[in-house]
């Protein structure tokens, strides 16, 4: 079976969860299919690239440079005998494939455009391009794959024409191989993390989604003996930027030991941090599983996160880390409640390591990723025979 994998993000050039899943389940499923992954941007290995910058479109809202890139994607998968797409910037593609060439179209749920409505600060009308181009992909669909429970009634919810019975649930996975715990100090003290202090770590992108917004005034009450470690980077918008820019130099001028890392760190890097983490902090305000979570708990660190979409369904509260309620009309309930819970780990490192160490006992035992291969795999199959 000749596969087509169609994604934006591919090695070297990945900026979140969904360009993760792609490069470890594209690993995972080489030694099972034909695999073709179709990119987009600049020409990489392994991948076939489609450039967004069509010198036609120079100018244009950023949706419709996707869009020429997926015309491109789509008249290049004559070869397949299915088609997998992962987020809008690759569904279109998917969904033309499938009607050109006459396969079958699977489709991974990472997000949902009508759960990300700030993402029209950052596309404009290009949001409304982008939710039509979701839509007509997942009603055309022949499957869809869903990272948790949570993403799979969102599915149900927010494209009801969708048969309950097309949808599975597979989610996303940790290689605890690489992500495992790196004791060196060499990166913390280069960065200027003082390993001796306990450390609240933020792994991801300044975009609404991710809360860092909330992190920043929960932080205002951390512990003052706990640094704030951010590695956090790509906002969606410069008015977002400056927002969060203004956020941080408030905090530095009322505690020390505020460490921010703008620009994207290679992944062993990223392991050691988190490896010297307290406690990993994941505020976001809409996860559809949070991968991130799994990478901390990989390195057996504790995690303090939101009660939001799929996360519950990684973090167990209290077994591997603490869960804090979210609710959009409170969010100085939930400020608080991040404060509390990062601080009753900071006052209780032996409890902090012994949820982290049951966070990665977990990520191994469920969430490898050669299982999650062979379970696509299986979708496939049932697809093509």
């Amino acid at each position: 079976m000749r596969v087509a994998m169609l994604t934006r993000e591919f090695p070297p050039e990945v900026y979140g969860g969904a360009g993760v899943h792609v490069d470890y389940l594209s690993r995972g499923l080489e030694a099972l299919v034909d695999l073709d992954v179709h990119c987009l941007g600049a020409p990489r290995p392994g991948a076939v690239a489609h450039s967004e910058e069509d010198p036609r479109l120079v100018g244009a809202n950023p949706a419709l440079r996707i869009f020429a890139a997926n015309l491109e994607m789509a008249a290049a998968l004559e070869r397949a005998d299915l088609v997998h797409s992962h987020t809008w910037y690759a569904n279109l593609a998917g969904h033309l494939g499938k009607l050109l060439h006459g396969v079958p179209h699977v489709v991974t749920a990472h997000s949902l455009e009508p759960r990300r409505p700030w993402k029209e600060e950052q596309l404009g009308g290009g949001y409304r391009l982008s939710s039509w181009a979701e839509q007509t992909a997942y009603d055309g669909a022949d499957a869809i794959i869903a990272v948790s429970a949570a993403m799979r009634t969102d599915v149900l919810e927010c494209y009801p024409r969708v048969d309950p019975d097309r949808v599975r649930v597979i989610p996303n996975g940790i290689d605890s191989g690489q992500y495992a715990p790196d004791h060196g100090t060499d990166v913390v003290d280069r960065l200027g993390v003082d390993p001796t202090r306990p450390s609240v770590v933020f792994v991801g992108r300044i975009t609404r989604q991710k809360g860092v917004s909330h992190l920043l005034r929960a932080a205002a009450d951390f512990d003052p003996k706990a640094q704030l470690v951010l590695l956090a980077g790509a906002p969606d918008t410069p008015a977002l930027a400056a927002e969060s820019t203004a956020a941080v130099e408030r905090l530095r001028a009322s505690r020390d030991g505020v460490v921010w890392v703008q620009e994207m760190l290679p992944r062993h890097e990223v392991i050691q941090i988190l490896t010297h983490a307290t406690v990993f902090c994941c505020p976001s305000i809409y996860e559809p599983q949070g991968i991130v979570n799994l990478e901390a708990m990989a390195c057996e660190t504790a995690v303090v996160a939101s009660a939001v979409g799929g996360i519950p369904e990684v973090v167990r509260d209290g077994e591997t880390g603490l869960l804090v309620p979210y609710a959009e009309d409170d969010p100085a309930g939930f400020e608080r409640g991040l404060a509390e819970a990062v601080n009753a780990l900071v006052a209780d490192p032996a409890r902090a390591a012994a949820l982290g160490k049951a966070g990665r006992t977990r990520a191994v035992q469920h969430y490898g990723w050669d299982a999650i291969a062979r379970r696509t795999v299986e979708v496939y199959r049932s697809l093509v025979g």
